[in-house]
């Protein structure tokens, strides 16, 4: 069965799934030397959670990230996104999304809520893809773009992208399953 919205529903109940890490995904696309050059990596999940309420609206999402699980393919690279001038990994170990409401409207659905990287807070919106529920596991695809100038990273203006396309693949299984 599927909603006008693209949002898929095969036996799927209300309840809260724990999301797994170790199969769900976070990679980002950026360009770096000025634009020249395409940058494309990965963030490793920690641990998050799912709440599916009967209204929509009322549910949740709560995901951790590792700032230290930042891959792009190039070890120098990484350890300087990792470093004091972008991440700060050390000092700030969480990268945090955790929603405010969900939303369905004539061109699908959306994930409003709040986006902590570096201890500072913005506003996030996750335009949600296909989410594919059964009795045993939660299927979701989900994309954002990241300013990361909002989160105080500023470093390398000009040769590190301003801008952070993120996708989102997300595999749950219910809590008690």
């Amino acid at each position: 069965m599927e909603d006008s919205d693209g949002m898929h529903r095969r036996g799927a109940s209300p309840g809260v799934y724990r999301i797994d890490p170790g199969a769900t995904t976070v990679r980002f696309t950026t360009r770096a030397v000025f634009g020249l050059l395409p940058v494309q990596g990965f963030f490793t999940v920690d641990h998050g959670r799912i709440l599916i309420t009967e209204d929509i609206g009322d549910s949740a999402v709560d995901v951790v990230i590792r700032a230290a699980s930042f891959e792009s393919g190039n070890p120098q690279r990484d350890e300087h996104v990792r470093s004091l001038d972008y991440l700060d990994a050390a000092a700030h170990p969480e990268i945090v999304f955790r929603s405010r409401d969900v939303e369905r409207s004539a061109e699908g659905a959306s994930v409003q809520g709040s986006l902590t990287v570096r201890g500072v807070t913005r506003p996030t919106v996750l335009t949600l893809g296909p989410v594919i529920t059964d009795d045993q596991c939660l299927r979701a695809q989900a994309a954002t773009s990241i300013d990361r100038y909002a989160f105080g990273l500023t470093k390398a203006k000009g040769m590190t992208g301003r801008h952070l396309g993120i996708t989102l693949e997300v595999v749950a299984f219910p809590i008690g399953a």
